[in-house]
C-alpha cells in the first residue's frame, strides 16, 4: 500500500502518526512538506524537520524533488491532503482516485461569509461536485461533518480524526496518587487570546476563593490578554493563589500537567481542535472543557473521562469545577479514565492502524467496522445540539 500525506509542513503533533505509518508501510508512506516552516512558527518553538525523517519530501527544494512528488501523488493508492495546494491532487480528482481531505471545521465564525455567491461557487467546485466521487474527509473536529453538510458534500463520507501528540506511558495509579497528596491544583495552558477565554478561568478562581475553597492555580502561556489577566489577579487579591509561569517547552508543560489535578479548557467555537486536551488527558488530569472546541466531543465522555460545560453558561462551568474541588475521588477517577482514553484509543498508533484498516477495506470492498476512535464514522450533529448530545452520553 502506498500512502502520501500532503500538508504545509510537518509539526510535532503529526510526527507520532507519521512515524507509525512509516513503521507499518516503510517506503510506502511519504509526508510531503509543501513549504518551509515560516519564521513565526519557528519563533513559537516549532522545529524545522527537513531531512530529519526518511519519509519527508520537500518539493520546493528542487525541480527533481517537485517532479518526484507529483509522480508519487499520482501513483499512490491513497492521498491525504490537509493545508496543501490543490494542484497536487487535481489529476487524482479528475481520475476519481481516492483522496482523503484532512480538515478542521471551517465555519467557526461569520458563517454568512460562506453563503455569498462567490463562496458558494468555491465550495461547489472544491467539494460539492465530488459528492459521488472517491473523496472523503478525515474530520479533525466534531463539527467538520455538519459544516460540509450545509453544502451537500461528503454525506456518509466523514470519519473521526484529529491530532495525535505523543502519548507518554505512565504508572497511572502512582501518578494519580502523587496528585492527591497536596492542595488541589488547577492548570490553564494556552496562548492568551480572546478565543481561549482566559477570563473564564480567572473568574472561576475568584469564585472559589470567595466561597472559601483552598486551592492553587498555574497559568502557562503569553499573549495579548496578559495585562488584563494580571490586573484581574491583582484587583481580586489572587496573587497568593495564582502563578503565571510564562511560555515553556512542551516537555516542561507536560511536567506541570502531570502534577495538576484539574485542567481547564475554555476555548470557544473558533478553536479547531485543541491538542492540549490530548496532553492533559494523557497526564491524568481531570479535564473541564467547554463543548465548543473540536476535540472535546470526540475525546471526552461527560462524567466518565472529563466534564463538559455549556460554552455560554458560566454557572455550568463553575458548578463542574466546584464538583471536582469538593470530590477528590471523582477528580482522580476522571483523570485515570482520561489517561486510558488516550492510551487505548486516541493515539497515533491506533490512528495509523485504523487508517490502514480503513484503506484496506476500500481495496477489498468490505466495511472497516471501526466502532470508536479514529476512523469511526463522524456523525453530522448541529452545533446547537452538540452540548445536549455530549451531556446525554449519545454517540458523537
Amino acid at each position: 500500500m502506498k500512502v502520501v500525506f500532503l500538508s504545509n509542513f510537518l509539526n510535532h503533533h503529526q510526527v507520532p502518526f507519521s512515524n507509525n505509518m512509516y513503521d507499518a508501510l516503510g517506503d510506502g508512506y511519504k509526508f510531503v512538506q509543501t513549504e518551509p516552516v515560516n519564521e513565526e512558527r519557528l519563533n513559537m518553538g516549532y522545529e524545522d524537520m527537513e531531512g530529519k525523517y526518511p519519509y519527508i519530501l520537500c518539493p520546493y527544494k528542487s525541480e527533481e524533488e517537485s517532479e518526484n512528488t507529483k509522480r508519487l501523488v499520482d501513483e499512490a493508492d491513497f492521498v491525504i491532503t490537509g493545508s496543501a495546494p490543490e494542484f497536487y491532487i487535481k489529476n487524482r480528482l479528475d481520475n476519481n482516485k481516492p483522496v482523503f481531505r484532512f480538515s478542521e471545521r471551517f465555519m467557526r465564525h461569520q458563517k454568512w461569509r460562506f453563503f455569498t455567491p462567490k463562496s458558494l461557487k468555491f465550495m461547489y467546485n472544491r467539494h460539492t461536485k465530488y459528492r459521488k466521487n472517491n473523496v472523503f474527509v478525515l474530520c479533525a473536529s466534531a463539527y467538520t461533518a455538519i459544516d460540509y453538510a450545509f453544502f451537500g458534500a461528503y454525506k456518509n463520507k466523514t470519519f473521526k480524526w484529529g491530532y495525535f501528540p505523543e502519548v507518554i506511558e505512565h504508572d497511572i495509579d502512582k501518578l494519580i496518587e502523587n496528585k492527591q497528596d497536596k492542595v488541589i491544583e488547577l492548570l490553564w495552558v494556552a496562548r492568551f487570546l480572546k478565543l481561549k477565554h482566559p477570563e473564564k478561568f480567572l473568574k472561576v478562581l475568584k469564585r472559589l476563593k470567595d466561597d472559601g475553597y483552598n486551592f492553587k492555580a498555574k497559568i502557562i502561556g503569553s499573549g495579548e490578554c496578559e495585562a488584563q489577566m494580571r490586573e484581574f489577579v491583582k484587583t481580586n487579591k489572587l496573587e497568593s493563589k495564582v502563578k503565571f509561569l510564562g511560555t515553556m517547552s512542551p516537555d516542561k508543560v507536560r511536567e506541570h500537567m502531570e502534577s495538576a489535578n484539574i485542567f481547564m479548557f475554555n476555548s470557544d467555537y473558533r478553536e479547531g481542535w485543541g491538542a492540549v486536551v490530548n496532553e492533559a488527558m494523557n497526564s491524568g488530569c481531570a479535564v473541564i472543557s467547554s463543548h465548543a472546541p473540536g476535540a472535546v466531543p470526540f475525546l471526552i465522555k461527560h462524567k466518565i473521562s472529563g466534564l463538559i460545560y455549556n460554552d455560554k453558561n458560566f454557572e455550568d462551568l463553575y458548578k463542574n469545577t466546584k464538583l471536582l474541588v469538593e470530590d477528590r475521588n471523582l477528580c482522580a477517577l476522571l483523570g485515570k479514565n482520561a489517561y486510558y482514553t488516550l492510551k487505548q484509543t486516541w493515539n497515533a498508533k491506533t490512528a495509523a492502524e485504523n487508517l490502514i484498516k480503513l484503506f484496506s477495506s476500500f481495496n477489498n470492498g468490505v466495511n472497516a467496522d471501526i466502532k470508536d476512535g479514529p476512523c469511526s464514522i463522524a456523525k453530522r450533529i448541529f452545533q446547537w445540539k452538540m452540548y445536549k448530545t455530549c451531556i446525554k452520553g449519545e454517540k458523537i
